[in-house]
C-alpha cells in the first residue's frame, strides 16, 4: 500500500511541476505527438536570423534610473505631480525594484491610471495581453523590466488607512529574467 501511495504523490508532484512550469513559462514546454512533455529548452523552429523580432526583443536593456523615470513620466502624462505620492522602494536600496505610490479618489484614480496605461504604450511598454483587468490591473514588458499599474482598494490596507472614497495608485517595476533560471530537462510519458 505505501508503494501505491508514493507513485500517487510522485505521480501528482510531477502533474503540479508541469502545471506551474506551462503557467510560469509556456514557451519552455513541449509536447510531442507521442505524448511526452519536455520542460527545458524549447527546440528552435527557425533561425533566430529569420525570426520575426517582437517589441520586447528590440528594446535595449533599461536600468532603475531608466524605470524611474518611466514612472515619473507616466505619472505626469496623467496630470499628477509625482511629488503627491511616494516611491514603494528606496533609492538605491534594490536595483531590481522600484514603484511609485498615491491615495487617489477612486473616480479619479480609474482616469489617472488609464492616462498611465496610454503613456506607457506610447513609450513601447507591451501590455500584457493575459491575466490583467483593465479596471483594477495591467501589467507591461520592456527591457527586462515588468511594470504593474493597479488601483487597489480598502480590503488590501489596513481599515484606518484609507476612507471609502479612496483607493491607492500604484506603479510597481521588477526586474525579471526568467530565461537566467535553469529548468532540467524532464520528460513525462503521458498514457
Amino acid at each position: 500500500m505505501n508503494a501505491l501511495v508514493k507513485r500517487v504523490w510522485i505521480a501528482l508532484a510531477a502533474t503540479l511541476i508541469v502545471s506551474l512550469a506551462a503557467v510560469a513559462l509556456p514557451d519552455r514546454i513541449q509536447m510531442d505527438d507521442d505524448g511526452r512533455i519536455h520542460l527545458g529548452a524549447p527546440a528552435r523552429t527557425q533561425s533566430p536570423s529569420t525570426a520575426a523580432p517582437t517589441p520586447e526583443s528590440t528594446s535595449p536593456p533599461l536600468t532603475r534610473e531608466d524605470v524611474d523615470e518611466v514612472i515619473r513620466t507616466a505619472v505626469s502624462a496623467a496630470g499628477l505631480d509625482p511629488a503627491q505620492g511616494r516611491p514603494t522602494v528606496a533609492a538605491g536600496a534594490n536595483s531590481n525594484r522600484t514603484g511609485w505610490m498615491a491615495v487617489r479618489e477612486k473616480p479619479a484614480a480609474q482616469s489617472e491610471m488609464k492616462a498611465i496605461c496610454a503613456d506607457l504604450e506610447r513609450e513601447g511598454w507591451v501590455l500584457n495581453p493575459n491575466g490583467d483587468s483593465a479596471d483594477a490591473s495591467r501589467s507591461y514588458k520592456r527591457g527586462g523590466w515588468y511594470l504593474l499599474v493597479s488601483t487597489r482598494g480598502k480590503t488590501q490596507t489596513p481599515s484606518n488607512a484609507l476612507s471609502d472614497s479612496q483607493t491607492y495608485l500604484t506603479m510597481t517595476g521588477l526586474q525579471v529574467n526568467l530565461s537566467d533560471i535553469p529548468l532540467p530537462e524532464i520528460t513525462i510519458r503521458m498514457r
